[in-house]
């Protein structure tokens, strides 16, 4: 296998209760193949970062970027050679995004009563394991775009006002290229 850094490789994304009990867990390879092996590991990994203050870990050759919030821990994972500082703007991204999706509320009963906010969240920062987007504005507006059969009243002014301008430029930009 390749040991060189990818700069672009996550082997999951994972959101844990300060129970250290599954809330979210994303595996986007084969290192840990059936849940038995995945809940071992999540055990494993809470049991060695809950107590600590620092962002990151080694574990069973793995890089570990994680940070807490309330009552929640906050995984990304990558392989032994993963650049961290990517690993790391990946779970700012993530936490980022959240906490704007959020209002600020990031803890438990929030974050479990807005899950598919969460899953299209993850979905637009890493898909299959390759880092697609680090800028948590642009994770939120196209969450925003993606749940826009949520009722208009549910959305933030802000999600309303990014669809507005968002329509508009493309209008503008539609017209432009059909009449050059």
């Amino acid at each position: 296998k390749d040991t060189e850094p990818t700069l672009y490789t996550v082997k999951a994304v994972l959101i844990l209760d300060n129970d250290g009990e599954r809330l979210y867990a994303k595996y986007y390879d084969e290192t840990y193949p059936t849940v038995k092996e995945q809940k071992a590991f999540e055990k494993n990994i809470f049991n060695k970062t809950h107590r600590t203050d620092s962002e990151i870990a080694l574990l069973e050759g793995l890089t570990v970027v994680y940070k807490s919030n309330i009552d929640l821990y906050f995984y990304v994972i990558g392989s032994s050679h993963e650049n961290e500082l990517m690993l790391m703007s990946v779970l700012n991204c993530l936490f980022d995004s959240l906490s704007q999706m959020l209002r600020k509320n990031v803890e438990r009963r929030a974050l479990l009563e807005n899950m598919e906010g969460l899953f299209l969240a993850v979905d637009e920062i890493v898909d299959g394991g390759v880092i697609l987007e680090s800028d948590p504005q642009q994770v939120v507006y196209r969450v925003a775009l993606r749940g826009d059969d949520v009722p208009l009243t549910e959305q933030t002014v802000s999600q309303v006002i990014a669809l507005l301008i968002y329509e508009k430029i493309s209008y503008y930009l539609v017209n432009l290229t059909l009449t050059c």
